[in-house]
């Protein structure tokens, strides 16, 4: 096929592009390569217009072992035990086809992070829909939800946190984040370099078929009216062979037969054989006609683009192929030996004794594009919302309609199609600030959560960027564990698109500055572009998935009150910031104004008085107070207990309002026991932190002195009234 500009532009490369195409192989390029080249230059791959901002992150600490680079990051929690984590993005498939994409999304994350050796014990998610009253979003959140939990629940992973958020820029561009995490020992990491040369390269798992072909490449383009038709590179998952994929897998990294290990994920074959052989500087070379097909007649070029799931490569130590084939056969799993390593530092694919591609393999990695695109900053809004001239309501008023909106309602709904319980090791589940999963057999536990917040960081993506991360450390030391590292999704629009380019800039500088602020690196990630439909962009989202540590779980906290006539002490200072809050959305249909300041001193002083406080067992509850401020967070503690409360307003009050729902960042709220309260006080004012005695938990009503009084039921009844009538 003689290959022209339409063939290029379908390949999601432009004319320039293959212009260097020519130039690295010094001829004309197949069509087989051109399609190798579209997956491995393509923004989801090769990362050609976020790596070189991408390299300003911190992302090393005393307790990191493996950073960005490899499947998943990885982190030392002692006693020889590693956490392996990572967060990716399923987007454009999720929409096109909301099942499958989210649960291929599902079974990819879970790849990445067994494929290190780790085996998987939590699963998390951050989902994002359109208007509630947009025609398509009810089908799409029942299909990505039923996607998730029919993926995880068959594998046998617990589901056991995440977030589900609503706004009209997600009309046409949905965004499904899937985060897995797992267990490994520290001795028995592996990772995907290639080494030694004439070593076997192994194909295991499930058969290839058509399905997901040019699934990356979709990734790296915009939608348009015509994103139907992209349903045939959509990948269809199957849980069960996952299942026995991790257990042959993990079987097979107990004694020391696997030199690398790969899964094939996005560019399947083409990106797992390219990256193991790059990373180990060697060749590699496949017999295309080994690869096990489940369709009739299909082509290398089939073969090497198709993104068909549950499938990995792996290097061998020289005489463990049959050991190896036994493992994978006592799993009724494909196991054959595809190619060998080489020293020729190229990718040869060899079809019925013939050679049909011939690519150096740095023309792949290292000497793919890389774009060092214009961006331009975003200024501060000027414009100053005058809060004293809006229509007064009343603040019961107010809170129901921010308790009963669709993104502060219960979603029960949603979670309770996950098993958040099997393994037996969930200890604190969806619902709180952060999930809680016990190393197993173990008195020491991890914490998990992940957080975004797309309306700030459009108001002011460096703002937005450091606020994002400083929301998951608070989630994280809520529930008494130490911070340890984060992994991102960065979900943004058109980087060709210079106002969209310094959203993507100016969110990453504010997430490396307070992760250099609280000493909690980035070790993995992934970056989803082109996110939007015919040129309109959504709003830049990036995802932080947070893991902290605890390490002894008899002081792990909860946000539900726990007893009637505790103190409620609130740490950090209100100045009542209300722009770009829920409350201006939900009561005045106001998204404007700048987000909330953002101190990361304080937020670090405060974080450590807390986690101190937690230690100490001083702490009866805790929780952190983000969007909806502090009313908001105090309906959730009491919901979640049936315990009520009694709030005094404070004597110097200019605006109730900016005082019960505003958003200041840093702040979080304790309940503690009368005895313990003197003792709390010296602590909190050695640190020199700011508090405040707001109240004291009661009986059955949510009273705030002179406003308002309401019972706890019926709050429950307020907050569960949007998604059971959805």
């Amino acid at each position: 096929m003689k290959i022209n500009n339409d063939i290029i532009e379908q390949h999601g490369l432009k004319l320039d592009e293959y212009e260097s195409i020519k130039k690295l192989l010094k001829r004309n390029p197949n069509l087989l390569e051109l399609g190798i080249f579209s997956a491995m230059w393509n923004e989801h791959c090769s990362y050609k217009s976020s790596k070189i901002h991408l390299k300003k992150l911190p992302t090393i600490g005393e307790q990191v072992i493996q950073g960005p680079g490899e499947n998943a990051g990885v982190i030392d929690i002692g006693d020889e035990d590693a956490i392996i984590f990572k967060i990716e993005s399923h987007n454009h498939p999720s929409y096109i086809e909301p099942y499958q994409g989210a649960a291929t999304g599902v079974g990819g994350i879970l790849r990445d992070v067994f494929t290190m050796g780790a085996r998987p014990i939590a699963l998390l998610n951050s989902i994002h829909f359109g208007s509630p009253s947009h025609p398509k979003t009810k089908s799409l959140l029942n299909g990505v939800v039923s996607g998730i939990g029919g993926y995880g629940n068959c594998i046998g992973i617990p589901t056991v946190a995440g977030e589900t958020k609503f706004n009209e820029t997600y009309n046409e561009n949905i965004l499904v984040n899937a985060m897995a995490v797992g267990h490994a020992k520290k001795n028995k990491i592996f990772y995907s370099k290639a080494k030694g040369v004439n070593k076997a390269v192994v194909y295991v798992g499930s058969k290839t078929g058509r399905d997901g072909i040019h699934g990356a490449s979709m990734a790296s383009a915009e939608f348009d009216e015509n994103s139907e038709e992209k349903k045939p590179t959509v990948q269809v998952g199957d849980p069960f062979t996952e299942k026995l994929l991790l257990e042959a897998c993990l079987e097979l990294m107990r004694d020391s037969s696997i030199i690398a290990i790969q899964d094939m994920g996005a560019a399947g074959l083409t990106s797992s054989s390219v990256e193991m052989a790059s990373k180990g500087s060697l060749g590699i070379e496949l017999e295309l006609d080994k690869v096990p097909c489940r369709e009739e007649k299909m082509t290398p070029y089939e073969m090497m683009l198709s993104e068909s799931q549950e499938r990995m490569l792996i290097i061998l130590e020289d005489g463990k192929e049959e050991h190896a084939r036994e493992i994978f056969k006592k799993w009724d799993l494909d196991f054959v030996v595809i190619g060998k390593t080489t020293s020729s530092q190229k990718l040869v694919l060899k079809y019925h004794n013939k050679i049909e591609a011939e690519i150096p393999l740095d023309a792949l990695s290292s000497k793919a594009p890389l774009y060092n695109r214009k961006w331009s900053k975003k200024r501060l809004s000027k414009n100053k919302i005058e809060i004293k001239k809006l229509k007064k309501i009343k603040l019961e008023d107010a809170l129901i309609k921010v308790l009963s909106s669709p993104n502060h309602s219960n979603k029960s709904w949603i979670t309770d199609q996950y098993d958040q319980m099997v393994m037996c090791d969930t200890v604190n589940r969806s619902g709180s600030d952060a999930a809680i999963i016990r190393i197993h057999n173990k008195d020491k536990a991890i914490a998990v959560s992940v957080d975004s917040s797309a309306n700030y960081c459009k108001s002011h993506p460096l703002t937005g960027g450091k606020q994002i991360v400083c929301e998951n450390w608070r989630n994280l030391i809520a529930v008494g564990a130490k911070p340890l590292a984060i992994t991102n999704c960065m979900n943004f629009g058109n980087p060709e698109n210079q106002e969209i380019m310094g959203e993507f800039a100016e969110c990453l500088i504010g997430i490396k500055e307070a992760c250099e602020f609280l000493n909690y690196p980035v070790v993995s990630g992934n970056v989803s572009f082109y996110n939007g439909t015919n040129k309109k962009n959504i709003f830049p989202t990036p995802v932080i998935g947070g893991v902290g540590l605890i390490n002894n779980l008899k002081k792990y906290q909860t946000h539900n009150f726990k007893m009637e006539t505790s103190n409620i002490i609130l740490i950090g200072k209100s100045f009542g910031h209300l722009e770009q809050s829920c409350f201006l959305k939900e009561v005045y249909s106001i998204i404007e104004g700048r987000p909330p300041e953002i101190n990361l001193t304080n937020e670090k002083n405060n974080g450590e008085c807390v986690l101190s406080l937690i230690n100490k067992n001083l702490v009866l509850s805790a929780h952190d107070i983000s969007s909806g401020g502090l009313i908001t967070a105090l309906s959730e503690m009491c919901i979640g207990s049936s315990i009520g409360i009694k709030v005094e307003k404070p004597k110097k009050l200019t605006n109730i309002n900016e005082y019960f729902f505003g958003e200041d960042q840093g702040r979080y709220i304790l309940e503690i026991e009368q005895k313990n309260l003197s003792e709390v006080e010296k602590i909190i004012k050695k640190n020199n932190i700011y508090y405040e005695n707001v109240g004291i938990t009661q009986k059955d009503y949510f009273e705030i002195k002179g406003e308002m009084k309401i019972d706890v039921n019926d709050l429950f009844k307020i907050n569960n009234h949007w998604y059971n009538n959805y």
